[in-house]
């Protein structure tokens, strides 16, 4: 009873508190809408005009907005796996932006990312269905207090999608600068070398594997286009390193093909989901703090 009173008094004086201040609850919400809006037209011009800057620009977000936070509230379980993460990726950077390169340098980028991307997707199904396994009360056969599975699902499923659009950005910029290095591919314009038979555009090495073999680490992929990969090589750059053209002809390639079965679908819009969430971890900060700045210059409060 002396719980529920208490509530009741929070309540009665938060009434208080705001009663007479609708017309102005009414106009901070008109400037949220119309700045989310505004935000969102000017996020997709600019990233329709100016696509480099405009990731650069949103991986630095992704990168450094969620550090502030761990830091300010003392976060430090993710603070250490950012470190890790960052100190081993900046070496994968490192290594793929070299002058020249090296030939072993564009395998470790793939492996690298790839295994981040299925980590992150693993992280992200399990925290899925540790909420859900919560939300329908089935914690307590397993004696499992709701508080703590409900944390661990969340924070298993934060760590899956965060690491995965970092993972996803990061190889994305691996893949360009290594291709352009190797010389078969070219952002604009066209490519500075010649590709010869049994050579893999992305990695630039010998293809070893015949198309209708069946290799023990990997197999080697044909497109469309009639160009021939390594089939790591090909699925970091489509799935994970987001490219959806041949790297050597920049012929529009069938993702339908390069997915053999209805599990790996299951990835291909894990990826289109980490593409959203990108607005929502690197601008939605951005697009509050500017609602707060200007119902703050109004003297909205």
């Amino acid at each position: 009873m002396t719980s529920f009173a208490g509530c009741s008094l929070q309540q009665e004086k938060m009434y208080k508190m705001h009663r007479g201040h609708e017309s102005m609850h009414v106009e901070m919400i008109l400037i949220f809408l119309c700045t989310l809006v505004i935000a969102q037209i000017v996020l997709v011009q600019w990233r329709q005009r100016h696509g480099p800057s405009y990731n650069l620009v949103t991986l630095l977000q992704m990168w450094v907005v969620p550090l502030y936070f761990t830091i300010k509230l003392y976060w430090w379980r993710f603070l250490s796996m950012w470190g890790m993460f960052s100190a081993i990726t900046s070496y994968i950077l490192f290594r793929a932006t070299r002058k020249p390169l090296s030939g072993r340098t564009p395998r470790l980028v793939y492996k690298w990312f790839l295994l981040i991307y299925k980590l992150s997707y693993a992280f992200g199904v399990v925290g899925y269905l540790a909420i859900m396994f919560t939300m329908c009360g089935f914690n307590l056969f397993f004696k499992i207090k709701a508080r703590d599975s409900m944390d661990f699902g969340i924070v298993s499923l934060f760590y899956g999608l965060y690491y995965g659009v970092m993972g996803r950005d990061f190889a994305e910029i691996c893949s360009d600068y290594m291709a352009s290095t190797i010389g078969f591919y070219s952002m604009s314009g066209m490519p500075t070398r010649s590709l010869g038979d049994n050579v893999c555009a992305v990695c630039g090495q010998k293809i070893i594997v015949e198309l209708d073999e069946e290799g023990l680490i990997e197999n080697t992929y044909q497109l469309s286009c009639n160009h021939v990969f390594h089939e790591f090589c090909i699925r970091g750059w489509c799935i994970v390193g987001k490219k959806q053209t041949c790297p050597y002809c920049k012929e529009k390639v069938d993702l339908k093909r390069m997915i053999n079965n209805p599990w790996e679908r299951t990835h291909f819009l894990y990826g289109q989901i980490l593409d959203w969430l990108r607005y929502l971890v690197a601008w939605q900060p951005v697009v509050i703090g500017i609602v707060q700045g200007i119902n703050y210059s109004l003297g909205l409060e």
